[in-house]
């Protein structure tokens, strides 16, 4: 029997494989909910960046639709899906993880070397981040441009590559999947305020503020992509909801039982006290 190679697999590929089978199986029908994405984290033993990862990938096949506020649905496929070629994209967080520790390392170093024309493009790049629609495909560009011109500053052709190749992940269908839902006008001028304290601390040639500028950015672009899609909260109000209808009274319960309790107390005391007075 021949050998086969072997793959690492990504966590986030066993878990989109797992619940694949799942639905294929019938466990969850077409038109029913799966799990919160924080109990199948909890089931899986994984992180919910690594859940979201999963379901990202099983909605890009059509096997799942997201529906903010409201919960993840399996829908009946259009086609049957191919997902071998997905083995090979990065999944966003992992992609996002990855740029954190090496823009960081490189954002510090450009503190030290960078010089005015290293500043003058950087500059540019801002400008034209902040005259820009967002999201967009310009909006991309500029954005792109931003991060490939702090790492010419430190005259390596091999980082500036990495980095414009890092960033060039984004157009994987996944990552353009999970921006689709969190990405917006109000988050471009986040993320431009994060960009501009990162060119503040290398034009100040302060490399620990640059390093941790650029780490922060990074970090919370992760932080925005993982916001919760508001199907747990939902189902969190409902519950209050139902439990307010199913027992309307029962705050008032305990408050009568305290003061029955009291005035027999007072009762008591009075008796014993007229009993010593005599």
């Amino acid at each position: 029997m021949p050998l086969e190679a072997v793959e690492a697999r990504r966590l986030y590929r066993q878990v989109a494989d797992q619940l694949r089978s799942l639905i294929d199986s019938g466990e969850y029908a077409v038109g029913s909910r799966l799990p919160t994405e924080r109990e199948l984290a909890e089931q899986l033993k994984v992180s919910r960046p690594t859940v979201r990862e999963a379901l990202i990938a099983l909605e890009v096949e059509g096997r799942l639709r997201i529906r903010v506020g409201s919960g993840i649905y399996v829908i009946e496929p259009a086609a049957v899906a191919a997902p071998a070629t997905a083995s090979v994209i990065e999944g966003p967080f992992e992609l996002l993880r990855a740029r954190e520790f090496l823009e960081s390392a490189i954002a510090e170093q450009a503190a030290r070397v960078a010089t005015k024309d290293d500043l003058a493009r950087i500059d540019a790049s801002l400008l034209a981040m902040e005259n820009v629609e967002h999201p967009g495909e310009a909006s991309m560009v500029h954005d792109r441009a931003f991060h490939v011109a702090i790492a010419g500053s430190l005259g390596n052709a091999v980082l500036v590559r990495v980095v414009g190749e890092l960033f060039d992940q984004r157009l994987n269908p996944y990552f353009a999947q999970l921006a689709h839902y969190f990405e917006n006008p109000g988050t471009w001028r986040t993320a431009l305020d994060e960009h501009r304290a990162v060119r503040d601390a290398i034009a100040a040639h302060d490399p620990d503020a640059a390093r941790e500028a650029m780490r922060n950015h990074l970090a919370r672009s992760q932080a925005r992509f993982a916001q919760n899609f508001g199907a747990e909260t939902a189902a969190g109000s409902s519950s209050a909801r139902g439990r307010t209808a199913r027992s309307p009274a029962t705050p008032a319960k305990p408050e009568r039982a305290p003061k029955k309790q009291a005035k027999k107390q007072a009762k008591e005391q009075a008796k014993s006290g007229s009993v010593r007075r005599r």
